[in-house]
């Protein structure tokens, strides 16, 4: 039936149905305009869904993933199973308990959706995480393993008999009634032995590690693989269920040769561990057998001395043993699993970033260009492989936030809507590249958001959001902060300093042994830029930043005075005293040097803290109490060289946490708390 357009069919009103009737429906009321956007509010952090873990059926029909939510009431987040058709037409939630779930499976026939969850009462919690099945034909999930130590990550065997298990040791001092001459409720002393001696979450670390186990399903029984030092991961099943390939740092002594290889096992109890990568260089994961199960791919990094800054390389080597074939050198852009071989075994597909954005590529297995099967202004991660060699993946952009998406001919289509009924009522503000040149000459890419209402013609209190690392990138994906920021009437600037990732692995190493110049070249350049076109207010200028952006807001308002507030989080200046007490040993000793033979190094690279009667920036330091990633002290020691010479400082501690806050009203707190004190000296009372 053809529609009548609006304005005819008001003449045809005026014609048939005579003045009355068209005076009347002149006089009725105009329809109601749509709700009015508003900009982000702090809550709506707390609202927002995070989606995440896609995996798709073996019968193609359906993809099943996490949705992880908050609750400020409880104070606590959660993490559920959700699944939808892979027409996206319909979305279920299969879990809903106060437990969260994780890392789900499709067992090989389809039949069972299997996650990791450590449920029941608070005796079978103390097992740790477990693997748990449902069954697709209804009913409740069940708990399938129960091993001690639980189970960090798995994989099922291509006939769905059996799965390898990633079990950490467990810790004797959790078994309090076991360790004699202690009583029950009075811990042990800690004994350390390792060079490498702390981690940020683990702690203190003794000579515990993780191993492979096999789990029969039908018996219900698990038997050790793997044994000896070493961190082993990612194990990887060969397409006729015979061997599993695997990663680990397993050596005489993984502390002081960190060297993660790819290693070959077969899947019974006893077999003898065979090393496949033989280069020395870190970092060799993420391995994936061929259709044929000849070959084996994998992701390997750099020389060791390069570690922190290593760039991600794609390689295929013989199952059989032998030379590698690297596929991505001529790329140069990090890669990231996890590897899907395509079904006739001729191409690999992998996400990789490349200058703000990342995508999905596919290289020839036998070596050749890359093609690049995404493009444009969005964020790409997690995928999976279906059975007819569709991809299912995580994709995101600046406007949205992570969602389910297939990738199907060439052309991308959103399986999931969790945020949608959220973002409907936002008004989001504009995201935009930025580009400046440092005084070194050196390009520098970006991000600006712009405040709500922009107007040209006004200046703006700008924020410079430093991320951290440093390897890793400001890219097109949703950012809250920046948005939030932005709902305030600020101008949010994020950089890509040398150091970050996605512009080449010269880019990256720029910084190696050297921190704290270049990239506050990179950060002022941009800075400058905003100044000079007109957008930032040169006389409400802020910084900050976590982790090393942190540690980069304590370099830059010990070089430049500009600043008129910084928030420093989670950083560091005083280097020196980093040796010993934060979890970088290897990297320092490999970088740096050893404090006692490069004491001028040291000094040098700690300038902040030697130089920080130069700093003239009101800065308030927030840190978490367990951290051993930058530990407390760097943001005490910072603290406290400013309040001693009477600069306006303050320093926030969150009890009980660790390098990344997990408790959402210290998250709330934390945005709260920024705001405030950029709102102070950036937005005087008039």
């Amino acid at each position: 039936m053809r529609r009548i357009p609006g304005l005819a069919l008001a003449l045809l009103a005026l014609l048939v149905l005579g003045p009355a009737v068209a005076a009347a429906q002149a006089a009725a009321p105009a329809a109601s305009a749509p709700p009015a956007k508003r900009s982000f509010a702090l809550d709506d952090l707390f609202k927002m869904k995070s989606v995440g873990s896609p995996q798709r059926s073996p019968d193609g029909r359906w993809v099943a993933y996490t949705v992880g939510s908050t609750d400020l009431e409880k104070d606590k987040r959660d993490s559920d199973l959700w699944m939808v058709g892979w027409d996206g037409g319909e979305e279920i939630r299969l879990t809903s308990g106060p437990d969260g779930e994780s890392t789900p499976r499709w067992s090989p026939d389809g039949r069972y959706l299997s996650f990791l969850a450590s449920r029941g009462t608070e005796e079978e919690k103390k097992l740790g995480a477990q693997v748990w099945l449902l069954d697709r034909r209804g009913g409740e999930a069940w708990r399938l393993t129960e091993v001690k130590g639980g189970v960090d990550d798995y994989a099922w065997s291509p006939d769905g008999k059996r799965l390898v298990l990633v079990v950490s040791e467990k810790d004797p001092a959790d078994e309090p009634e076991k360790m004699e001459g202690w009583k029950r409720k009075t811990a042990p002393p800690i004994v350390i032995d390792r060079y490498h001696f702390k981690a940020d979450r683990e702690g203190y670390l003794k000579r515990l590690w993780s191993h492979l186990w096999l789990f029969d399903v039908a018996a219900r029984k698990a038997e050790q693989l793997t044994s000896g030092p070493g961190r082993d991961a990612s194990p990887a099943w060969s397409p006729d269920g015979a061997r599993i390939a695997f990663a680990s740092d397993r050596g005489p002594d993984p502390d002081r040769a960190p060297d993660t290889a790819v290693h070959v096992v077969e899947a019974k109890p006893g077999a003898e561990v065979r090393r496949l990568t033989t280069a020395a260089t870190p970092d060799a994961t993420e391995p994936a057998w061929s259709p044929d199960g000849s070959r084996i791919a994998y992701i390997f990094g750099d020389e060791p001395k390069y570690s922190a800054y290593a760039q991600g390389r794609l390689a295929v080597v013989a199952a059989a043993g032998g030379d590698p074939v690297i596929l991505t050198a001529a790329l140069d852009r990090p890669v990231y699993g996890p590897l899907h071989w395509t079904p006739d075994g001729a191409g690999l597909l992998f996400a990789f970033e490349d200058d703000r954005e990342s995508l999905v590529g596919r290289v020839p297995s036998a070596g050749g260009p890359v093609e690049r099967l995404t493009s444009g202004r969005r964020t790409v991660s997690s995928l999976t492989l279906g059975p007819d060699g569709a991809v299912t993946l995580l994709g995101g952009s600046a406007d949205e936030a992570d969602e389910v998406w297939a990738l199907e001919k060439g052309q991308m289509r959103r399986l999931t809507r969790q945020n949608d009924a959220l973002f409907a009522g936002l008004q989001l503000a504009t995201t935009e590249p930025f580009t400046s040149k440092s005084k070194d000459g050196t390009t520098v890419n970006g991000l600006l958001v712009k405040p709500i209402g922009y107007d040209p013609a006004k200046l703006y209190p700008m924020l410079l959001v430093i991320h951290g690392g440093p390897v890793g990138q400001d890219d097109w994906s949703f950012r809250f902060d920046l948005q939030y920021y932005a709902a305030h009437g600020y101008a949010a600037l994020a950089v890509n300093y040398r150091g970050s990732s996605g512009r080449g692995s010269a880019y990256q190493k720029a910084i190696f042994g050297d921190w704290g110049r270049k990239e506050v070249l990179d950060l002022l350049g941009a800075v400058d830029a905003a100044v000079a076109r007109k957008i930032a207010d040169p006389a409400r200028l802020g910084l900050g930043g976590w982790s090393y952006g942190g540690i980069l807001t304590d370099y830059t308002i010990a070089t430049d005075t500009r600043f008129k507030a910084g928030v420093s989080g989670a950083g560091s200046a005083l280097q020196l005293s980093m040796y010993g007490s934060d979890q970088y040993i290897r990297q320092y000793e490999l970088e740096i040097g050893l404090p006692w033979k490069a004491a001028e190094r040291w000094i040098r690279i700690s300038f902040p803290f030697f130089q920080a009667d130069r700093i003239r920036t009101p800065t308030l330091f927030m840190c978490g109490e367990k951290d051993f990633n930058v530990p407390i002290i760097g943001s005490e020691q910072m603290y406290q060289a400013l309040k001693s010479q009477g600069i306006d400082t303050g320093l926030v501690v969150y009890p009980g946490q660790f390098h990344g806050l997990s408790v959402p009203s210290y998250i709330k707190d934390r945005y709260e708390r920024y705001l405030a004190w950029f709102d102070k000296y950036l937005k005087p009372a008039k």
